[in-house]
């Protein structure tokens, strides 16, 4: 019977070893936020030795190569054709439509309808 509590008694532990170290936690940091630390001297950094200077390169100047031109290509002229003109096609007319008239309907005539009068109270 003991196997059936076993997986509620480790969360129950979980849970208790949980919110116990979050104490311990703000409270370490609160120490660490009252202790003041030492200033240290700064440390003197040793004398470098200068660097010398390379003397600046001076590269021989290179002839640039001239390209060589070439001759321009004539292209013989084509000659422009000439086509005959083609006889205009003429279209057959279309007879026009005539539309109908459609009779507009009469709407009846409504009465005024008699609203009746409301006593008023003495």
């Amino acid at each position: 019977m003991a196997y059936k509590y076993t997986p509620s008694f480790f969360l129950l532990l979980f849970v208790t070893l949980f919110l116990t170290s979050s104490y311990v936690i703000q409270a370490e940091a609160r120490n660490l936020l009252e202790v003041t630390i030492p200033e240290l001297p700064k440390p003197e950094l040793p004398h470098l030795p200068e660097i010398p200077t390379l003397p600046k390169l001076e590269f021989p100047e290179i002839p640039k190569p001239e390209l060589p031109t070439l001759p321009k290509l004539e292209f013989p002229e084509i000659p422009k054709l000439e086509f005959p003109p083609f006889p205009k096609a003429e279209l057959p007319t279309l007879p026009k439509l005539e539309i109908p008239v459609i009779p507009k309907p009469e709407l009846p005539t409504l009465s005024k309808p008699e609203i009746p009068q409301v006593p008023k109270k003495p």
